[in-house]
């Protein structure tokens, strides 16, 4: 056989090899993606939550995972404390003071423990 018969040959094997080993191999995951939040999205509330819980499809990165709540004038109301919690590393919340009736905005901004950087936003509002 060729030297260039047997490189091709080579290449040939790499590539099979290679698409197999993609075929079987299961796909990371890319991110991130909140599953559930309490409050609901987009619900809208007889009584005001004293927290805020966003839980996601992977383990979050505690120093760049955050979570605020703004008002209609854009203003954060959160206690400013967001943070993962460590019984549960999926899980992002936040501490609300007693919040007048009015709309509000979630606004989450997370690093998964494989490097990927999701944000998002939702409303609810408190009657």
């Amino acid at each position: 056989m060729s030297g260039e018969r047997r490189r091709a040959r080579r290449l040939g094997l790499a590539l099979g090899a290679g698409v197999l080993w993609l075929s079987i191999t299961p796909p990371a995951a890319a991110h991130a993606v909140l599953q559930r939040a309490e409050p609901r999205v987009d619900s809208t509330l007889k009584r005001a939550p004293e927290e805020i819980r966003l839980y996601f499809s992977e383990r979050l990165e505690p120093a760049y995972s955050a979570v605020r709540v703004l008002n209609v004038q854009g203003m954060q109301v959160d206690r400013r404390d967001s943070r993962v919690d460590r019984a549960n590393p999926a899980l992002l919340r936040a501490t609300l003071p007693a919040l007048p009736p009015g709309a509000y905005t979630v606004r989450w901004r997370v690093l998964s423990i494989d490097a990927d950087v999701t944000e998002g936003e939702f409303t609810f509002t408190v009657e």
